[in-house]
């Protein structure tokens, strides 16, 4: 019976290392503007995360706009270009195949604001520990 390894074991040092690779020239060919598309050219956006699937087939890149979280009609885009950009990668990452990419929004930067405000709330801050004269939070 072959090892497999369970659907929820961490990544490999193989999977995070062409990960990066491919987060590198996805990144590299948005910034250059080396699309077809002049929507996708004139889109601001940076490729914050890259997950590679096991058989590193399978790409998920995670992105946003500058400053703000990737919506629909960004995504609609990336997908819809999704061939071209599959190529430019796959010229720039030696790999036996060139990976299929899957587009998703990074919300994590949303997910951080939204605890630090949390976080900042008074009765969070009473709950941490007391205020300093300074007005900072002692615990």
């Amino acid at each position: 019976m072959p090892n497999k390894k369970p659907a929820s074991a961490p990544p490999s040092q193989r999977q995070l290392r062409v990960a990066e690779e491919v987060r590198h020239a996805l990144a590299a060919v948005l910034a250059r503007g080396d699309v077809r598309d002049p929507e996708l050219a004139d889109a601001r956006l940076t490729v914050t995360e890259v997950r590679a699937s096991p058989d590193l087939r399978h790409m998920t890149c995670f992105v946003s706009r500058l400053g703000q979280a990737a919506d629909r009609t960004l995504l609609d885009l990336l997908r819809r270009n999704q061939p071209d950009l599959r190529r430019d990668v796959a010229r720039a990452v030696r790999l036996k195949f060139a990976p299929e990419l899957h587009f998703e929004a990074d919300t994590s930067l949303d997910y951080a604001m939204k605890i630090d405000a949390l976080l900042k709330r008074p009765e969070v801050a009473r709950d941490l520990g007391s205020e300093g004269e300074d007005g900072s939070v002692q615990g």
